[in-house]
């Protein structure tokens, strides 16, 4: 039975990105990059490049250039690998011979920039920023960074005067009017700064496109009015803030530092901090899909600017969980400062990345500890509980989420998962009569909820009751999440166990193409294919299924259906049950 178990989405979706390249590498030898010609070792660069092996590209570079000084080519590859693997100074001096080049200096002189900006070079800087070519992005960054440098020369009114004339897309307004608020805050004009502020945060549409870069507006703009003595103003601005992202750990300490009255610091300090948060907005606002190789390279030169940066740790410390590096991200939450508000949630993920390293005990051991410092974090027990749950002590997982149940004394909207997570922990010891009513409840507390009519749609389905308001259901969620390859997958295989092969085809068709890489789905498409009729589209499916690698149990159910094919249903003759051709491109499949 297939199901869909997103065992931690509260605590997993603190953070997003991706990263690049296994640490198990970093320690690579001469003996290993001995090659004798500029095609092998280039060859090698490259093929470590693909398999995510970034320090393997890099010493395969190195040696390349050994061959060949002065190749560009080279040069450009391993500058860019050194910069995403985090190692910016070392790729300064291929960034110095690259600064001419108009393919990479939106690279070269940006990284020259970040070294000028940290040593206070800030005319250095203003000219490495003056592209030779460059796109809509390019722009933007550039502007920004360059209007910071003025304020390291103290030019904050010509830095602001040069955002107020910063023309460009529409998507351009959120960050220009943000570091407009910024650059004339750290230039001291309140009132240019209030101004920016108020529009950043009054352009709603721009912050559902970019909501990491609108939230830390709000906190900088809750910062500012706090420094100002305005506290109810900034009180409301940190309520508008949480109503648009509930639970935000930063959002959740300022309001406390607010209303204690503490002094507040600047939210950002000088120049370099300035650049750094140009190059942090910019990566998180790109890491939403798509733009993957530039998140790793402005996170990167963001952290060189300001490596105390709890935002840009955990942005990375994410990235680095995206791309399965468990031990990478958690040499970066341990890297977040003890004072920051972020601690917490990075301790979680912490607890999480032990896990998946199969490291169960430590990680329980970790997550408990947290646990006893605050009995009633809810992300702590989601994230104990998970931990069970990956080792499949659905058990021990159920009693976790029984004490968090026992803690919420009048759950709330946010706590829908507590509940959803406990349902199913029980369905997973196959106590249906435990699961059910805490599916409904987590529905109670979040309406259309599209994992939670999912798990429940289908269980419902599977156990071939409640099938007509279970199929609405799961139709429900796809219509929410139209883009979410497991959703329609369980639409597919809905369809699949109620013998509605033909539709099931369609979804499941739809399915593998959103999720290309997952051998379930592509064993499911198998299985709809022969049930179809078509069973040489079917072989090929399991196939593909088998060739990506799947679990074990999966792995071997594949591997009997391609000796035998899947047996014929009750009450059909083999005569009935004889394949069907294929049906011709472009026709409806539905029949």
């Amino acid at each position: 039975m297939r199901k869909h178990l997103v065992w931690l989405a509260s605590v997993s979706s603190l953070s997003a990105a991706i990263f690049f390249g296994p640490p198990a590498l970093a320690n690579r030898t001469a003996d290993q990059v001995a090659i004798g010609s500029l095609s092998g070792a280039y060859l090698a660069a490259r093929v470590a490049e693909v398999d995510d092996d970034l320090p393997g590209a890099i010493a395969y570079y190195k040696r390349a250039l050994d061959f060949d000084p002065d190749n560009r080519q080279i040069q450009q590859s391993l500058m860019l690998a050194l910069i995403t693997n985090g190692d910016v100074k070392d790729a300064l001096p291929y960034a110095e011979k690259l600064k001419t080049v108009p393919d990479v200096e939106r690279f070269s002189r940006v990284a020259l920039a970040v070294d000028a900006l940290s040593a206070r070079k800030y005319s250095d800087a203003i000219t490495l920023l003056q592209l030779a070519v460059e796109t809509d992005l390019d722009r933007l960054i550039t502007r920004l960074m360059t209007a910071w440098a003025k304020v390291g020369r103290s030019e904050g009114k010509e830095a602001v005067s040069d955002l107020d004339a910063l023309d460009g897309p529409e998507w351009f307004d959120l960050f220009a009017s943000y570091h407009r608020a910024l650059v004339a805050d750290a230039a001291g004009l309140p009132d240019d700064a209030d101004a920016a502020y108020q529009a950043t945060i009054d352009n709603a549409a721009a912050g559902s496109a970019a909501p990491e870069t609108w939230l830390r507006a709000a906190e900088a703009y809750a910062t500012f009015l706090a420094r100002k003595g305005d506290k109810d103003a900034a009180l409301g601005v940190v309520d508008k803030a949480e109503a648009f992202a509930p639970g935000r750990l930063p959002m959740m300490a300022l309001r406390d530092k607010i209303e204690k009255g503490e002094k507040l610091a600047p939210f950002v300090a000088d120049a370099a901090a300035g650049a750094s948060e140009v190059l942090l907005n910019v990566g998180g606002a790109l890491n939403r899909g798509g733009g993957e190789p530039f998140v790793r390279l402005y996170l990167q030169m963001a952290l060189a600017l300001k490596p105390d940066s709890d935002a840009v740790l955990l942005q990375l410390a994410s990235v680095a969980e995206q791309q399965e590096e468990p031990e990478i991200a958690i040499s970066l939450y341990r890297r977040i400062p003890e004072g920051s508000p972020l601690k917490r949630a990075a301790e979680l993920q912490l607890g999480l990345n032990l896990a998946d390293l199969k490291r169960h005990d430590e990680a329980i051991a970790h997550l408990r500890k947290l646990l006893d410092v605050d009995p009633d974090d809810m992300r702590a027990y989601l994230a104990l509980g998970g931990v069970y749950a990956s080792k499949e002590d659905f058990k021990s997982a159920a009693a976790v989420y029984d004490a968090a149940v026992e803690k919420l004394k009048a759950p709330t909207a946010a706590n829908w998962n507590v509940f959803y997570q406990r349902g199913i922990a029980y369905e997973r010891l196959k106590q249906w009569p435990k699961a059910e009513p805490n599916f409904r409840r987590a529905l109670e507390l979040q309406p259309d909820q599209p994992q939670v009519m999912n798990y429940l749609g289908y269980s419902w389905v599977d156990m071939n009751i409640n099938l007509d308001e279970g199929l609405e259901m799961i139709r429900k969620a796809v219509d929410l999440r139209p883009s979410d390859g497991y959703i329609v997958d369980s639409l597919g295989w809905a369809y699949f166990r109620l013998n509605r092969f033909d539709e099931a085809v369609v979804e499941l068709e739809r399915a593998v193409s959103l999720k290309p890489e997952d051998a379930v789905l592509n064993d499911h498409l198998g299985d709809a294919y022969w049930r179809s009729g078509r069973r040489l589209e079917a072989t090929f499916q399991w196939s593909h299924a088998r060739d990506l690698k799947p679990d074990p149990d999966v792995l071997l159910s594949v591997q009997k259906k391609l000796r035998e094919g899947l047996p014929p249903l009750e009450g059909k003759t083999a005569l009935e049950s004889q394949p069907k051709p294929a049906p011709k491109a472009g026709s409806d499949t539905k029949g």
